[in-house]
């Protein structure tokens, strides 16, 4: 899971929602857990990234997929 900084506004729903994998800094902007969201929670982090009301929070459904894109796309630049 991630946000974005840009959109997000510091509603602070998601952590009301998902406080597993959520916390808020000191201004009420997001802190989300680096760690994949665990299986048993995915209905739960879907349920929270379709109710910000800012559009802000994505989830990657392959976070090594992710990664590796990135990684891929660092190494080409050089």
């Amino acid at each position: 899971m991630h946000v974005d900084p840009i959109l997000c506004v510091g509603h602070g729903l998601c952590s009301e929602m998902f406080p597993e994998m959520i916390g808020l800094d000191d201004w009420g902007f997001p802190i989300i857990s680096p760690d994949p969201v665990p299986r048993h929670l995915a209905k739960r982090a879907s349920r929270t990234r379709s109710a910000c009301p800012a559009l802000a929070l994505r989830l990657d459904r392959n976070p090594d997929r992710r990664a590796q894109a990135l990684h891929d796309k660092n190494a080409a630049g050089r």
